[in-house]
């Protein structure tokens, strides 16, 4: 004797949005991210290359940053708001980038936080 087959159907509340032409899935208004949040990876990544910028002006390879900004083909504005990243306290360093922990601000946001005092910096980034 076979058995019945049986399923099991699952409703989730999304809504479907066109965004540029093209279906957008959101999730519910009551949606929240879960707990095990990993670190976005363009963090990390942003924190080599500001670092290998800032060698780079160091090293006299290039003397302002407009000439930087043309060497590597992005906005000024951009360019010039990356070494910043290289100005945080090593604790908060540390915990970003070795240990991949999850700020509590955007990446444009770190950039304003890293200028603020070492002792300051990791209440902002992380609470």
């Amino acid at each position: 004797m076979m058995k019945p087959d049986v399923s099991i159907q699952i409703f989730v509340p999304l809504k479907v949005r066109k965004q540029n032409g093209r279906p957008k899935i959101m999730p519910p208004a009551a949606y929240l991210p879960s707990e095990d949040r990993t670190q976005d990876p363009h963090i990390p990544r942003a924190i080599g290359r500001a670092w290998g910028r800032r060698r780079s002006m160091e090293a006299d390879e290039f003397n302002t940053v407009t000439d930087l900004e043309k060497a590597v083909g992005l906005a000024e504005r951009h360019v010039s708001r990356q070494p910043r990243l290289t100005y945080f306290a090593p604790g908060v360093l540390k915990r970003l980038v070795y240990k991949r922990e999850v700020p509590a601000v955007t990446l444009l946001k770190l950039t304003d936080v890293a200028a603020l005092p070492w002792h300051e910096q990791p209440e902002r980034v992380f609470d």
